[in-house]
């Protein structure tokens, strides 16, 4: 049995886009209902035909749904909320992909309180965005994170997670809070620091635009692929997830702290040690099918 027969997928992005696609590929039966707020983007996504209805209004994609899924920024959750209210039936299930999630269960609750509300956050994506940069796999073999509130209706949080289970995502349940703090070390943390490379590299006085782009390492490119991320996104991610962003910044900042004076001192069995140990979390992505084993992230160099 289906978990949802409609779904509605507010936001047509590079998330929303791709949870489209998977659920038409996975549950063809499913009728999915999409709606963004740019007119451009609707357009696209009727041209490639991206949801069995693309409508010009949020209440108009959600007025049959059984599950709304809000694929917006995180500080734009409350108001896509309202903006579907008046017209979401009383029995749908609401969710979201959002990777802050004490801050967007807030949003959403003051503004549906009447409603099951079911957070949840696929840990996946890529630096491109769009409607058309999605695809029906994005899902496969990652991380789901399903973070219901106290007290949520057991067989919401069922079928929530039994969709994302359905386009092919591992999922694991989690309080809000916490998850707020795993991301901040895994996810938001790693993307700040992308930021402030690349833009240092490119405020450096003695060294010019060219070199930067002509001589990137590898360890340099990865960094500009995650600074590539979605501007709006990633503004609205660092300030919803303030607190336990700002809590790891602190702790990161004491670390290379240490790494500084391990360098000045030439404390070379401090360093050994450190790269041992990041080097072993490494191994432990790949063991686990996170990310590709082959060399320098699988580029092809002929």
């Amino acid at each position: 049995m289906l978990p949802f027969a409609r779904v509605a997928i507010i936001g047509l992005g590079l998330i929303g886009s791709s949870l489209a696609r998977a659920i038409r590929e996975a549950m063809p039966t499913v009728r999915v209902t999409g709606y963004d707020a740019d007119p451009d983007v609707r357009a696209v996504a009727r041209a490639i035909d991206l949801c069995d209805d693309v409508t010009d209004t949020a209440g108009a994609c959600v007025t049959d749904a059984e599950l709304v899924v809000l694929c917006v920024p995180v500080r734009a959750m409350g108001a896509a909320a309202a903006e579907i209210a008046v017209d979401l039936p009383d029995e749908a299930v609401i969710s979201d992909v959002g990777s802050c999630k004490a801050d967007v269960l807030a949003q959403l609750t003051a503004v549906l309180p009447d409603h099951r509300i079911i957070p949840a956050h696929p840990v996946a994506g890529t630096e491109n965005s769009g409607p058309e940069a999605g695809f029906a796999r994005l899902f496969r073999r990652r991380w789901c994170i399903v973070t219901p509130p106290a007290g949520a209706d057991p067989a919401a949080v069922e079928r929530v997670a039994e969709l994302w289970r359905r386009v092919g995502a591992d999922v694991e349940m989690m309080d809000p809070q916490h998850h707020d703090l795993v991301l901040a070390v895994t996810s938001h943390l790693p993307h700040l620091i992308a930021y402030t490379i690349v833009g240092t590299a490119s405020d450096l006085e003695g060294v010019t635009r060219s070199e930067v782009i002509k001589y990137s390492a590898g360890g340099f490119r990865d960094f500009t692929r995650i600074a590539a991320s979605d501007p709006t996104m990633w503004r609205d991610v660092f300030l919803a997830n303030k607190d336990a962003v700002l809590e790891m910044l602190q702790r990161f900042s004491e670390d290379l702290s240490a790494l500084q004076r391990a360098i000045r001192w030439n404390d070379g069995d401090a360093l050994f040690n450190l790269f041992t140990r990041t080097r072993a979390i490494r191994r432990s992505i790949v063991e686990q099918g996170q990310d590709d084993p082959a060399p320098d992230f699988g580029r092809r160099h002929d």
